[in-house]
């Protein structure tokens, strides 16, 4: 009995000082303080994230590129991610877990700087305009010269030839530092996820991981919280604050042409994200593990002791030096091992169908408001922050309590998960129903005289009112006159003068507002586009609260689902499990998601801008209709082939736990027998040591 007592003490750390080998809180002090610390750097990768979806319309107007390469460089964050997903999850969950997170925190952090540094080496913005100075003029602006076909070729000119400094500006695309900055964040935040929701599963007893789970998930939903409203506050400031006098900016934050600071949240996430790090370098390899895991893996004596130790609640894993041969060896049939487990692979594709869907959906959001319902940016950033993931982070949370508190099983799970899904789907339907008229843009999408239905080509800018003018049909200044709509320039107005300065100038005379006038008026014109209809605003806030209920019911099944990924598999495999989930949700709808979505998108725009140097730049305006079709039907095209994997999934799942139950009553049989035969040679044991000890001729023999 000594030498038993021994060898549990040296393999399993136990003494009788309390303090030091045993833990009789439900939840160890380190483990309350590696939650913190995950949920910290939960936040600030998500915020970092969250911000960049915000910057989407800032960094296409900022860098003149469309949409589908956007993107990519979206996507460019799963780039990273894919590169070292496989040998993060697999080699660094056998090394100390916690400081593999706090390195992936610095290089998320330098990413996040990395992208923010074009702002520093590009010159100034300079506005789209065709607004040309008048010297000799009471009026500071002669928006329509005399037509000549000198002035002709000169107002065409500024689109088509390039000016002087264009060189430079061309030599290099900047936005490639944003892509590189990406990648290295979604190299750095590889290890995050699959090491640390491992490691809480692994330490923290079985009844509270889904709930520790839950609360990690949701605070990593409150961080685009802020993510979106740092993009909001940021989209405000225009992008060159401090080094232009904002007096002489003529455009206001809901123009087309608008470019925020958004280099500003940049440098802000970056320094949340470094600071996230911090934690993780005083946190143990391991941490004293709950009773209940240690049953199947001791011996029946170290079992036997474990249980008879009053108030033991943890104790501590034997580490094992690291065999990198070894682990290596055993990476295939691991692999095999796992992709075999047909319930496993189903939960990927269906998960992939449905991530595809909700990346597309989340990433274009706020341009779909913008674009859609008139909102600017910030607005839309603003109301994405406040209304839309809040109610998300509260359907995480109350799943993970409604699993905690009703026990469900695998099977309860899953129903619920889709349950909650498919509901959410038949009310996302009623967008459908949410649209709002195409705006009233002269020569785009209404003719002169005011008629719709008009297929928009270059030629159709140039009209009667405005034939007299040098006018170029490529900019994109545009003016609202006083009959409502709203023309491409007012150049293309036909404005002969104007008063005021910068965002109050005001333009005169504009030929083209009579063609379309059926009263008699001043024919005058402001800056920027004219406001959406009534009609409209009447109908987004129906489209808010529709969104919120519907993000709420389908984030309910969030973490049900999550825990089913967890459930479905062998203990040593989770860290794998979880990687490879990641790596192919992210390989298969984190990158292309935003690609083709985006170049979905393009296909609705109406009306291009053109670059300094030439060539196509961001789109200025966009066909809502046809915007709204696609971009709601392809969310909810693919959520309907998930639902019918999901079909096949239930049926796999039934056969799973079926599969499952009868090994259990096989295996729990063979042990209840071996448990009779070591009782009845314990009792025979007990017996002889007996008789031993009431033996009166054993004082006489000894």
């Amino acid at each position: 009995m000594k030498k038993m007592d021994n060898t549990a003490t040296d393999s399993w750390i136990v003494d009788n000082n309390p303090d030091s080998s045993t833990v009789k809180n439900s939840c160890h002090p380190n483990l309350k303080m590696f939650l913190a610390a995950l949920s910290f750097a939960y936040f600030a990768k998500a915020l970092s994230g969250s911000y960049m979806k915000s910057t989407i319309t800032q960094l296409e107007r900022r860098f003149d590129i469309p949409s589908y390469l956007i993107g990519i460089i979206d996507g460019s964050f799963e780039i990273g991610n894919l590169l070292v997903i496989a040998f993060v999850s697999y080699f660094c969950a056998k090394l100390h877990r916690p400081k593999i997170i706090a390195i992936g925190c610095i290089l998320m952090s330098f990413g996040t700087f990395l992208i923010a540094m074009p702002h520093f080496i590009i010159g100034r913005y300079k506005i789209e305009t065709s607004i040309r100075s008048s010297v000799n003029s009471t009026n500071n602006l002669s928006p329509c010269p005399a037509s000549s076909p000198e002035s002709l070729r000169a107002g065409d000119r500024p689109s088509i030839l390039p000016s002087r400094g264009c060189e430079k500006e061309s030599s290099v695309s900047l936005w490639i530092y944003v892509l590189l900055g990406n990648i290295l964040r979604g190299i750095g935040e590889t290890p995050v996820q699959p090491l640390g929701i491992s490691y809480i599963d692994d330490y923290a007893q079985s009844d509270n991981a889904a709930l520790y789970i839950g609360c990690v998930q949701t605070i990593s939903i409150i961080g685009p919280v802020f993510g979106y409203l740092l993009g909001s506050l940021c989209a405000k400031i225009y992008v060159d604050i401090g080094y232009v006098d904002m007096e002489t900016i003529t455009i206001t934050p809901g123009d087309a042409r608008w470019v925020g600071a958004w280099w500003l949240g940049y440098l802000i996430a970056g320094a949340i994200t470094l600071m996230s790090a911090v934690p993780f370098w005083f946190l143990p390899k391991s941490l004293p593990m709950p009773v209940e895991k240690h049953d199947t893996n001791c011996t029946p004596e170290q079992t036997r002791f474990i249980k008879d130790s009053p108030g033991l609640k943890h104790k501590f894993r034997p580490e094992e030096p690291a065999n990198l041969h070894l682990m290596a060896s055993e990476f295939v049939p691991t692999l095999k091992s796992l992709l075999g487990n047909p319930v496993y692979t189903i939960y990927l594709c269906v998960t992939i169908v449905q991530f595809n869907s909700l990346i597309g959906m989340v990433t274009y959001k706020p341009k779909y408001i913008e674009q859609h319902y008139g909102q600017s940016a910030s607005k839309a950033n603003f109301l994405m922050g406040m209304i839309n993931i809040p109610a998300v982070a509260l359907g995480m949370f109350s799943g993970g309590v409604v699993m905690k508190k009703y026990k469900l099983t695998i099977m309860g799970a899953a129903k619920f998960a889709f349950g909650t899904s498919l509901l959410g789907y038949f009310l996302s339907l009623l967008f459908f129903a949410m649209g709002c008229e195409n705006a009233k843009v002269a020569g785009i999408t209404v003719s002169y005289s005011g008629v719709g239905g008009l297929s928009y080509q270059e030629q159709s800018l140039i009209s009667v009112c405005n034939s007299d003018c040098s006018c170029t049909s490529r900019d994109w200044d545009p003016v609202c006159g006083e009959n409502g709509i709203t023309y491409v320039s007012p150049c293309l107005a036909g404005c002969n003068s104007s008063t005021g300065f910068g965002k109050n100038t005001v333009f005169n005379n504009c030929k083209c507002l009579a063609v379309a006038n059926t009263q008699p008026g001043n024919l005058t014109a402001t800056l920027g586009q004219c406001p959406h209809r009534d009609s409209c605003e009447k109908v987004f806030p129906y489209f808010l609260a529709m969104s919120v209920l519907s993000s709420f019911i389908i984030s309910l099944g969030g973490t049900p689902g999550f825990m089913l990924l967890v459930r479905c598999i062998k203990p040593e495999l989770k860290s794998l499990a979880l990687g490879i989930h990641t790596l192919a949700t992210r390989t298969l709808a984190g990158i292309p998601a935003p690609i083709y979505f985006g170049a979905i998108i393009d296909t609705t725009c109406l009306k291009w801008g053109y670059k300094m140097c030439g060539g196509r730049g961001a789109c200025r305006i966009y066909d809502t209709s046809a915007y709204r079709i696609v971009y709601l039907g392809l969310t909810l095209g693919l959520r309907t082939v998930s639902f019918f994997l999901c079909i096949l999934g239930f049926a796999l799942l039934k056969r799973h736990i079926k599969k499952e139950e009868k090994h259990v009553l096989t295996n729990g049989s063979a042990e209840l027998e071996t448990l009779r035969k070591e009782e009845n040679s314990s009792i025979h044991c007990e017996q002889f040591v007996l008789a031993l000890d009431c033996n009166p001729d054993r004082e006489t023999r000894l």
